[in-house]
């Protein structure tokens, strides 16, 4: 039953409007004043909240400023006998949802309630799809390699310096870069990711920087390339060893001047973008066979972050395990499994080359194969790596 909190000062309107809207089937609740109102507000999470202007001591607009202060999600709709345009006006560009004027008219009231309640809903699923993407995408573990990488990502993460990140396939590359964009001032910017590897040579300078119409044989129209795109938040250049050397070329030029250009187009396009990007090579061995350019190598290694192997913090396993469990369960809708003490032995003895990626793909194995406990056996004889 969705919530609803009434503050005003008169009993009569009050207690009407709590008989209406339990007909309606809300629960509700009362406050007398704006500083009980607020009171409640600590203490009970509201759908709705219908508070009166003009009131002895805290007025309704003093109570709505506290309100967004306190970071309370809730709609309020600001009611009064006394309003005017300006403190329509007033209140709706402090945050309000609706402004109801005195005497109140019963649908309309019913409507704005039946909208802002909407609105609720939204904001509420909103935040448990964040939850969840967020968990998809932290860092699990308290190893101290893992710690040192963590430590690093978030010192660097409030400025814009560029980060090389550098580890093996699996080991979390992204998870580290999307930490450093959640944690900067960017983060409310997009996060845009290029692998590198995964395009054609003759396409990665159009993917990155876009084209012209007609600019080649399938460039029907415009397109705005990755760098646009990220204006304003995080360009991740994943496994950027395998650019070509001619767009590395570009990416430079991109990284000193804060411009780029479109395929087939001569306007320069100034772009706001921090850059971020990982590798699994040996960037010093790549540069002596002359297949990456030293120059872009320094520009992009402002601060450089090894991200270790799983098989360095073998202690992190049983976090991670506990984590993949409660992540693929509910990805599955399935009852949450446990593991057995001696199934995390037997997962600490197996030499994992492909890293965390292949230690989710075992896990989701053993949820799928196993019964409500995972044990030793169960790893022995589903998570054999291949031979």
């Amino acid at each position: 039953m969705s919530k609803i909190l009434v503050i005003d000062d008169e009993r009569s309107i009050r207690n009407t409007l709590k008989d209406i809207l339990e007909y309606e089937k809300y629960e509700v609740d009362l406050a007398e004043d704006g500083k009980k109102g607020l009171e409640m507000v600590k203490h009970t999470e509201y759908d709705i909240i219908l508070c009166d202007i003009k009131m002895p001591g805290l007025d309704g607009i003093e109570v709505l400023e506290q309100l967004n202060t306190q970071a309370v999600d809730s709609p309020v709709v600001m009611i009064s006998g006394h309003g005017n345009i300006d403190t329509a006006v007033e209140s709706i560009k402090k945050g309000a949802y609706d402004f109801i004027e005195k005497p109140l008219d019963l649908n309309r009231l019913l409507i704005t309630i039946r909208n802002a309640m909407d609105k609720s809903t939204l904001v509420n699923e909103t935040k448990i799809l964040k939850k969840k993407v967020s968990k998809k995408f932290e860092i699990i573990g308290e190893s101290p390699a893992i710690k040192k990488v963590i430590e690093m990502a978030d010192r660097v993460a409030p400025t814009d310096a560029r980060v090389l990140i550098t580890g093996s396939n699996g080991t979390g590359k992204e998870l580290v870069a999307r930490r450093i964009h959640d944690q900067s001032g960017r983060a409310s910017g997009p996060f845009v990711e290029v692998n590198c590897a995964a395009i054609p040579s003759e396409l990665i300078e159009s993917e990155l920087f876009g084209h012209e119409k007609g600019s080649f044989t399938s460039a029907v129209k415009q397109r705005k390339g990755k760098f646009e795109q990220a204006n304003g938040g995080t360009l991740f250049l994943d496994e950027i060893g395998d650019m070509s050397l001619s767009a590395q070329a570009k990416v430079l030029r991109a990284l000193q001047e804060n411009v780029i250009s479109r395929v087939g187009g001569d306007k320069h396009i100034n772009v706001d973008v921090r850059v971020v990007a990982a590798t699994n090579k040996n960037i010093s061995e790549e540069i002596e066979k002359g297949q990456f350019r030293e120059d872009l190598y320094h520009r992009l290694s402002v601060i450089l972050i090894h991200v270790p192997s799983l098989n360095e913090r073998l202690e992190d396993i049983p976090l991670l395990a506990n984590h993949f469990v409660d992540v693929i369960c509910g990805e599955y809708g399935m009852p949450e499994k446990s593991v057995a003490k001696d199934a995390i032995d037997e997962l600490q003895k197996i030499n994992w080359t492909g890293n965390i990626r292949e230690f989710r793909n075992v896990i989701e194995r053993l949820i799928i194969l196993c019964d409500k406990q995972i044990t030793g056996e169960d790893v022995q004889k589903f998570a054999a790596p291949l031979k």
